[in-house]
């Protein structure tokens, strides 16, 4: 990823001007790339796996999956429901996701007054929490698993539980600065925490060959909410309505995500893309 802490800008702009800060960004990609490059090896060849996992994994070569099987079109992917349900999840997840991304520095800016300095002191800390939702997500629903419940509870109970914070944001024009960044980074915890579950979930419904196929239209799906909302609220703002009508409608796009969920997977769980071939 190729954007710096937020502290890190911060410092860069104690000492010079705004460009270094693009050029700053520019020289960490670089990096990452040449990084990537160097280490990055196709599965038949990497050095770190065991034959056993090579064959577990089974590249894709010429389109034809190694055991034989043909790559399944997007138009086939197309009709199932759990796929729109993930797909349209995320358009409603992200669009808050970008959100906030975007736009909390702008809101320190605007509403709480704080200045470029501040903004490096505090503004990392939702961004922080983020990283760490990252990891709970992912460590409720397998500690779920582990302990007996099944795929299906153990991925909707998590995914449950990290929507269910998400409506707090609604408070945080009406509570002093310090709660502010208190509910910004349980909304940053939440989302991230959410965003694992929802890109595991394609792994629970679809056999591997295709799963990078699903997951890419859900991305997609994601994108298209941040473009779509964003627009939508730098409207809402220009138009004086205020940051408080913003965060009352991103506080719910989580909990509708959810409920999407909830009516186009009804149990998580492997797809028989046979079965449903046949009925289409």
């Amino acid at each position: 990823m190729t954007v710096l802490p937020v502290f890190a800008i911060a410092a860069i702009l104690g000492v010079a001007s705004w460009r270094v800060v693009f050029f700053a960004t520019g020289v960490v990609g670089v990096v990452w790339t040449i990084w990537w490059a160097r280490t990055y090896q196709p599965a038949a060849r990497h050095p770190g796996l065991s034959a056993a996992e090579r064959e577990e994994i089974a590249e894709v070569i010429d389109g034809t999956d190694v055991r034989g099987e043909r790559p399944t079109p997007w138009t086939q992917l197309l009709t199932y429901t759990e796929v729109w349900g993930l797909v349209f999840a995320k358009f409603l997840s992200d669009a808050a996701w970008y959100f906030y991304l975007f736009w909390l520095p702008k809101y320190l800016y605007d509403v709480r007054g704080f200045d470029v300095k501040q903004v490096g002191y505090y503004a990392w800390i939702p961004y922080a929490a983020a990283g760490v939702g990252c990891l709970v997500g992912g460590w409720l629903s397998g500690r779920l698993l582990r302990n007996g419940w099944s795929l299906n509870a153990a991925r909707k109970i998590a995914l449950g539980a990290s929507a269910a914070v998400m409506p707090l944001i609604v408070f945080v024009t009406r509570v002093p600065t310090e709660l502010a960044i208190v509910l910004f980074s349980i909304a940053f915890f939440g989302q991230q925490s959410w965003s694992t579950l929802v890109m595991i979930v394609p792994t629970d419904l679809f056999p591997r060959r295709i799963v990078a196929s699903v997951a890419g239209m859900v991305g997609f799906g994601g994108a298209m909410g941040g473009v779509v909302f964003n627009l939508i609220a730098g409207r809402i703002l220009d138009s004086g309505l205020g940051y408080g009508l913003v965060f009352s409608i991103v506080g719910t796009f989580h909990a509708i995500a959810f409920i999407v969920i909830l009516l186009t997977i009804r149990t998580v769980q492997p797809v028989d893309l046979r079965v449903r071939s046949v009925a289409v």
